[in-house]
């Protein structure tokens, strides 16, 4: 082995312990460098390897060893180049390959082969959000593995300035490589940390790694970016400090997701000024803060998820995942897997271990919907998981400890379930620890006009149009309409009539046909006096909220969630002179 070869290896040994496999191939065709990466991959070992001829490693592929033999006499790089390798037990896997020519004086003297299991990335790629990988490159030689990394990522020396600039971090940054190199990294990132306080500064001057740091830096274009980071020490063969590595990762999208979460989820978003909704987000806030078991009561479409989405979101758990599972959605068969996972050959079909949702819940909330429809049995080993905090995956005997808040949902009455003998009396009361019932539409008609609002602003910002509100008639269709599918039937039909509407108002032939047959359907006094209770209790809400706004009618408007002209609309229609 050359002197120069010896050099580059020893200065990449950290950049070897990676998932590619890495072989160094001398200018006679010998492999000098074997990593145990591609000793996994092959299974031949470095014994078995190192000093051979590489064509071991192409006998039942020998056109591929066309690329080795041009890379070395032509100088030639290929990157990402599909390529077919023979591995110790004869058979033949697709890997995906880069090769880099290293020379001296113009000549080459050997070059890196490096490849990576194209199956093998498939799971890794579910890795990726734990693991960061630890690439310390020297670009011109080991360009391919430095650039393949998703995650930007460069170099600083310890004087600060950046030594090395990945793809993905050009793209993140909006910097050029060669526009990024030789400059401070505080010149190109622009973070308010930045000379600050920085996850840098403690790497750099006390050897601190830093994992999962959360910050924002500034764009070329001028444009805020959250990016989460790791960083740690860049040491030389000698164990010597020499700067620092930063892997960083752009979480704009992880961002905007959690905040549209956060804002649908949240209590302002149960729309209702009922009294009972009132009540229930007092009830709300409360369990929030505990980690009991919940029971949400309701017809569908009453919006049970959204209260368990609020709970979890508005707990300390919230950072936690929250796992839904609809109990009715499985066979009877496949339930039991799906809850507590299962052990690879467990069952005819279980090619492969899984997780169930328990495992998934860890240091969450689990929601277990439309409870009621599972089985006696399943409601037995359930009942022992949450009496025990303990289950094991079918076909396995492994105890895994249960750290997840279990809040449940039916839209059937579980009483007279127990009483025909279709669910266990202990569990119900293992799972009824709080109780939430949501009330059906029809039984809060007075929080009508503020979900109707709710609704034409979702839609009007959600489809791009300028609808301002349903005619005088066809509002009176949906006051007599007995609502059977809830806020989802509402906001269905709301969403049907947008589809169809091409004015600003919307009329009762936009509706869908179920409701305008209401019109066929003589209304008896009763519900004319429903009707005029619900314009009432309008009136009421408007006039209330203009007093608690001393008669500012912006500020009353946002109070009813509202807009301005709307609430002006309503007060002339309601004749309310304030």
């Amino acid at each position: 082995m050359s002197k120069e070869v010896k050099n580059i290896i020893d200065k990449n040994k950290e950049a070897m312990i990676t998932p590619d496999g890495i072989a160094v191939i001398g200018r006679d065709s010998k492999v000098i460098v074997f990593n145990e990466a591609a000793s996994r991959i092959t299974g031949f070992s470095e014994n078995d390897i190192v000093s051979r001829n590489c064509k071991i490693l192409f006998s039942k592929s020998k056109n591929e060893l066309k690329y080795i033999h041009e890379s070395i006499s032509e100088n030639r790089v290929f990157t990402n180049h599909p390529v077919n390798i023979t591995c110790r037990n004869e058979n033949v896997i697709n890997v995906l390959a880069s090769i880099t020519p290293i020379t001296k004086s113009g000549e080459v003297i050997s070059i890196v082969f490096v490849f990576r299991n194209t199956r093998e990335m498939l799971s890794l790629s579910e890795e990726l959000e734990f693991k960061t990988l630890e690439l310390v490159d020297q670009k011109n030689k080991l360009e391919a593995i430095f650039n393949s990394n998703i995650e930007g990522t460069f170099t600083i020396d310890d004087e600060w300035n950046i030594t090395s600039f990945n793809n993905s971090a050009a793209n993140i940054t909006g910097y050029k490589q060669e526009e990024a190199v030789g400059k401070k990294c505080w010149d190109i990132f622009n973070s308010s940390l930045c000379r600050n306080g920085c996850h840098m500064e403690g790497t750099i001057h006390k050897g601190k790694p830093a994992i999962g740091n959360e910050l924002e830096i500034v764009h070329k274009n001028g444009k805020s970016v959250p990016i989460r980071v790791n960083s740690a020490v860049l040491l030389n063969n000698r164990n010597e400090k020499i700067g620092a590595v930063e892997t960083f990762i752009d979480i704009s999208e992880i961002r905007n997701l959690s905040a549209h979460l956060s804002e649908r989820f949240s209590y302002e978003n149960i729309i209702g000024k009922n009294k009972e909704i009132k009540n229930i987000i007092s009830v709300l806030e409360s369990v929030a803060q505990t980690d009991s078991s919940v029971l949400i009561t309701g017809e569908s479409g009453t919006g049970k998820e959204l209260a368990a989405r609020a709970i979890h979101l508005n707990s300390p758990r919230k950072t936690g995942p929250f796992v839904a599972v609809n109990c009715s959605a499985f066979v009877e068969t496949l339930i039991e897997s799906e809850l507590f996972g299962h052990e690879k050959g467990a069952f005819t079909g279980a090619v492969k271990s899984k997780s169930g949702r328990f495992e998934l819940a860890q240091g969450g909330t689990l929601f277990l919907d439309e409870i009621g429809d599972l089985s006696l049995a399943v409601q037995t080993k359930l009942l022992r998981v949450l009496e025990t905090r303990e289950f094991e995956r079918v076909g396995g005997n492994k105890i895994i400890k249960l750290d997840a808040r279990i809040i449940a949902a039916t839209n059937k009455n579980l009483s007279e379930e127990i009483s025909a003998g279709r669910f266990r009396e202990d569990l119900f009361y293992r799972i009824n620890v709080l109780n939430i019932h949501l009330p059906p539409l029809r039984e809060r008609k007075d929080d009508l006009p503020l979900l109707v609002n709710h609704f034409i602003n979702y839609f009007n910002e959600k489809l791009g149009k300028k609808i301002r509100q349903f005619s005088s008639s066809a509002y009176e269709l949906l006051l007599e309409y007995n609502w059977p599918g809830n806020i989802r039937e509402l906001e269905n039909a709301i969403e049907h009539c947008f589809v169809l509407c091409v004015g600003d108002v919307i009329q009762v032939e936009h509706l869908p046909k179920r409701l305008r047959n209401v019109q066929a359907v003589p209304v008896d006094k009763n519900i004319i006096k429903h009707r005029n209770n619900i314009v009432e209790a309008e009136k009421e809400m408007i006039i209330s909220a203009l007093k608690n706004n001393r008669g500012n009618k912006t500020k009353a408007a946002k109070e009813l969630k509202i807009d301005p002209s709307t609430l002006w609309r309503k007060m002339k229609k309601l004749e309310i002179e304030y």
